[in-house]
């Protein structure tokens, strides 16, 4: 269907000829060195990808050549040509993210372009919605980041220009009740009736897009711009203001993404990704935009977004086939990034707007759970590279999101082939005579080239790390908030440390990953685990006991039979061996706040906290809501919505208006009814509870039940 709409654009007649005004004169005189500068930039950028892979391939061929290309290392040699050239994409980038930063602002950033005339900054702004959508999320949590966003959005003095959504897929029953409690005594506290709004649709139909679409084709053409949060998002009110007047000033712009910085975490394992992201982050966003300027990608939250170019080109069909690669598009951001540019609009990340924030898993297993949903969605982001009528760079796009899971069984699958490589070398006795001649023919070292060779790939892994060091010494300010030059060198070598032991154990936790998808074992929509927690000891054992037995064994058999490989091989077994323990020391809140008094793994953001970040922290330590029915909280929330006339007046009242159940459901309802009078609310799963609760004369009936003759283990009633 996209081929056939790309068509039918290609098929319109063309607009009609508008007279040359200076106005249109000047932009087009803009537009032109703006096209060759754009061509200049990706021209450099990918001839530098492709000269560095073929030096480094030219010297490894130099190296097997010599006696005739086998099988396995004509296997090794695809691995490594793959491999190295996606390390190189990120050298690269980063490299290029490092002078940009070095010599000051990028002229083609989205902030420095020239645009058109725009309306004065006294003026009121377009109507954008702030959009959160939330599925079983922590409910406290999630008002309280919306609370610190509208507190700091009023102090821009811009807070009439925007409203707020809560767009909540929430299916646990009592979560959902909580929400709207939440919502209510939000809208109480801030006056924000008519501002503040909060919807559980019946059916989350296509997940988080779906959701979105909902309130685009319901609520969107009240609005030119939304911004789209995510459940653990938080950014600056200033930010958001300067998000809508960038829009402004650039019509043909239908995308702008902010880079969110990590915060908020207490464990060690998300205080050292906190800092790797804080730090090195700034420099590859940067290096981002350098070579994909107004070709750039969506990430899914934290971003504006046009409503109109949305609505028009980026609804999303289901593909082909079943799961995991047919069905719903789960990876959604990335195809509707494409379909926008597709259309002709651009699609920009602001590298150098600061302001926006998210929260990452809190522990290492999280983390690979967190892999697990989104390795789904970019593997099937495999059949649309290949789809008609997307644009190289979109294509891309595609490929970067497959390879950020496939390299990982690649990695695997190149240490699984050198070792039996290095095994099949120790095998073979060296042949010092051949035929007639009687002077020995000794064999050919090429410890040179593999010793250049390892240096590069380094080199390329880790240079980076040093330049995002370098750049710390531009800036002493910044340089002081993350711990000074001591305290961020030690910072960056216990990073590295650390992502060289969790590497292996990542890597087998996405070849996992993949290979269930290979074999379609689809993955469903579990909620994420966003707080800081400890890992237990059977939690670990769970996890990394497989990582920790091919560690083991990988180790005996390669220190047995290619003793020399074992060596090269330690920091890929030490990761794997000590697996269990990394994870379970990582997860430590306390491990975590000891490394922070030591000025271990700093970031500007602990430092010296943005105010939005100080009202989030206000609003969890307080939670003093204003509604006396959330300050003591019930056995059960749904026995809650059942009984408290409060409650269930206002979960009646938020409830969508349906046609009347059919006899079929009349009957399920009355069978469930019957149940819960004879059994108790404990005899319901949560989606019988949710069905009892959705349907508003269901309800009002229950609730004149339960003040008759409650059931026994009703619970304490208000």
């Amino acid at each position: 269907c996209w081929a056939r709409s790309a068509r039918r654009d290609r098929k319109r007649p063309a607009p009609e000829a508008r007279p040359l005004t200076w106005t249109s004169f000047m932009a087009n005189s803009v537009r032109l060195p703006a096209i060759i500068g754009h061509t200049l930039r990706r021209t450099a950028f990918f001839a530098l990808v492709a000269l560095t892979t073929l030096l480094a391939l030219g010297l490894l061929v130099t190296v097997f050549h010599t006696g005739g290309l086998s099988p396995m290392e004509l296997l090794l040699l695809l691995l490594y040509t793959i491999l190295f050239s996606w390390i190189c994409i990120s050298f690269w980038t980063a490299f290029m993210g490092f002078f940009v930063i070095l010599f000051g602002r990028d002229r083609w950033a989205i902030s420095r372009q020239p645009a058109a005339p725009s309306p004065d900054s006294a003026a009121p702004l377009a109507r954008t919605a702030i959009l959160m959508p939330i599925y079983n999320e922590d409910s406290e949590r999630v008002f309280a980041g919306l609370r610190a966003i509208h507190r700091s959005l009023a102090q821009t003095g811009q807070l009439d220009g925007f409203d707020f959504f809560v767009l909540s897929d929430t299916r646990d029953p009592d979560v959902w009740v909580e929400e709207e409690l939440r919502w209510q005594d939000m809208v109480r506290a801030l006056d924000g009736k008519g501002r503040i709004f909060y919807r559980n649709r019946p059916e989350n139909t296509s997940r988080k897009s779906g959701n979105l679409e909902d309130f685009c084709t319901r609520w969107g053409g009240h609005y030119r711009y939304m911004i789209v949060l995510d459940a653990d998002s938080i950014m600056k009110g200033e930010t958001l203001v300067t998000m809508v007047r960038l829009m402004e000033r650039h019509p043909g712009v239908a995308l702008i993404q902010t880079p969110p910085v990590p915060v908020n975490r207490e464990s060690l394992f998300a205080r050292i990704l906190q800092f790797a992201s804080s730090i090195y982050g700034r420099m590859f966003t940067a290096g981002l935009n350098y070579w994909q300027l107004g070709e750039s990608n969506y990430w899914g939250h934290n971003a504006i977004v046009r409503i109109r170019p949305f609505l028009d080109h980026c609804g999303l069909p289901k593909l082909p086939g079943r799961e995991p690669f047919g069905g719903e598009i789960l990876s959604h951001d990335f195809v509707e990034a494409a379909l926008l540019r597709r259309a002709g609009w651009e699609v920009w990340l602001a590298y150098d707007l600061d302001g926006s924030y998210e929260e990452l898993p809190p522990t290492l297993i999280d983390y690979a759970k967190r892999d697990r949903r989104w390795c789904q969605g970019n593997l099937q982001h495999l059949r649309l590279a290949l789809s008609r009528g997307f644009n190289a760079l979109s294509r891309l796009h595609f490929a970067m999101g497959v390879m950020s899971y496939a390299a990982s069984p690649l990695w695997l699958l190149f240490l699984i082939a050198t070792g039996v490589e290095a095994f099949i070398q120790t095998q073979r006795e060296p042949v010092y005579f051949f035929g007639e001649n009687w002077m020995p023919v000794w064999p050919v070292s090429f410890a040179v080239e593999m010793t250049t060779v390892l240096l590069v790939t380094l080199t390329m892994l880790f240079l980076p790390k040093l330049l995002a060091l370098l750049l710390l010494l531009k800036d002493g300010k910044l340089l002081r908030a993350y711990g000074g030059l001591l305290g961020a060198t030690a910072s960056v070598v216990l990073e590295t440390l650390f992502s060289v032991l969790t590497a292996p154990v990542l890597m087998l936790f996405q070849t996992k990953f993949v290979l269930a998808i290979l074999m379609r074992r689809a993955v469903g929509w579990p909620p994420q685990q966003r707080g800081d927690h400890m890992t237990s000891f059977r939690e670990a054992a769970l996890a990394h006991g497989g990582h920790t037995l091919i560690g083991v064994v990988t180790g005996v058999l390669s220190y047995m039979y290619v003793p020399a490989f074992f060596w090269w091989f330690t920091p890929v077994l030490a990761g794997l061996v000590l697996s269990i323990p990394v994870s379970m020391l990582s997860s430590s809140m306390a491990l975590g706040r000891g490394s922070r008094e030591l000025g271990l793994f700093l970031t500007p953001e602990e430092t010296d906290p943005p105010a939005v970040l100080r009202y989030l922290e206000e609003n969890l330590e307080e939670d003093d809501p204003a509604l006396p029915v959330l300050r003591d909280k019930p056995h059960s929330r749904f026995v809650q919505v059942l009984t408290d006339p409060y409650v269930n007046a206002l979960h009646r009242s938020l409830l969508p208006q349906r046609d009347p159940p059919g006899k079929r459901r009349r009957h399920y309802l009355e069978g469930l009814v019957h149940q819960l009078e004879e059994e108790g609310p404990d005899s319901l799963n949560a989606a019988q509870k949710r069905d009892l609760i959705a349907d508003p004369d269901t309800l009002q009936r229950l609730h004149a039940l339960f003040w008759s003759r409650p059931p026994a283990n009703a619970g304490a009633l208000p």
